[in-house]
């Protein structure tokens, strides 16, 4: 078996926006989202959320946001810890 198939592929989705607020999780422009990409583990899905994060430092309204979608896709998977 290869490498690559022996890890479980967990798919997670970088996204950012400007909220409209400090304090809450309402984006301001649905359209302006910015869809980073999707990765096959937190890992390489970190590295890409860390990076457009400090790009925008300057912005406070501005986030960035790692969304686990194998737990979307698999509720079953919630159980384990896949950071």
């Amino acid at each position: 078996m290869s490498e690559k198939s022996e890890k479980k592929q967990l798919l997670h989705l970088v996204l950012g926006g400007e909220l409209t607020s400090l304090d809450g999780l309402e984006f301001r422009d649905l359209e302006q989202l910015d869809l980073v990409g999707i990765y096959p583990d937190y890992k390489s899905a970190e590295v890409a959320w860390k990076s457009k994060a400090q790009q925008t430092v300057d912005n406070a309204h501005m986030r960035y946001f790692i969304v686990h979608l194998h737990r979307l896709l698999d509720p079953a998977s919630t159980s384990g810890h896949d950071d």
